[in-house]
């Protein structure tokens, strides 16, 4: 199953900001839509007023099996009625980071940087889903989206600031952040 992402110029949740971590940003845009499918569909003609970007949702990767049962058990699910705030963030690793074997890659993301140890402190505030995009042919390698209350904004923000404070994100090369609220 395909998830796309679509920006343009309607949608169920209102772009707030787009903004670039690291590199080059994605075009302005008013809306977003996400859209699940078996396909993904092309634009016939690229658009100066939209952007897609697709992934994939797959298996937890970089985990052992405690930290998969503490996810799971901790973890909310997307699509709460109170979670009227989204984080749309796209990245792409460098070759560095690629060129490094699983075990140099889950090292560097639990070992040090505790990614998953830090990451369970904000669930189940927090809502989160990685959409794997690497070998689809897409501009990212990830397309992490995340959904929450408004009340739990700040919880957002450490969270991010933690994630990107560590050794795995030295690896990345273009990130960037868009915020958004759902539409009434």
């Amino acid at each position: 199953m395909f998830t796309t992402f679509r920006g343009g110029q309607s949608g169920a949740w209102r772009i707030v900001s787009i903004a670039p971590v690291k590199g080059e940003s994605l075009r302005a845009v008013p809306s977003l839509s996400v859209v699940h499918s078996e396909a993904v569909a092309l634009p016939l003609l690229p658009s100066q007023t939209s952007w897609r970007l697709a992934g994939v949702a797959s298996h937890l990767r970089y985990v052992e099996r405690p930290e998969k049962t503490q996810l799971e058990a901790a973890q909310a699910g997307l699509g709460r009625p109170e979670a009227s705030c989204a984080a749309l963030i796209p990245i792409r690793k460098s070759a560095a980071w690629w060129e490094l074997t699983q075990e140099e890659r889950r090292r560097i993301f639990e070992e040090q940087s505790h990614h998953i140890a830090a990451s369970l402190q904000y669930l189940p505030m927090i809502a989160r889903q990685l959409y794997h995009c690497r070998d689809l042919g897409e501009p990212f390698d990830f397309l992490a989206w995340f959904e929450y209350a408004p009340q739990n904004a700040l919880f957002f923000e450490d969270l991010v600031k933690v994630l990107r404070a560590t050794e795995e994100w030295t690896y990345v090369e273009r990130e960037v952040d868009v915020r958004l609220v759902r539409e009434i």
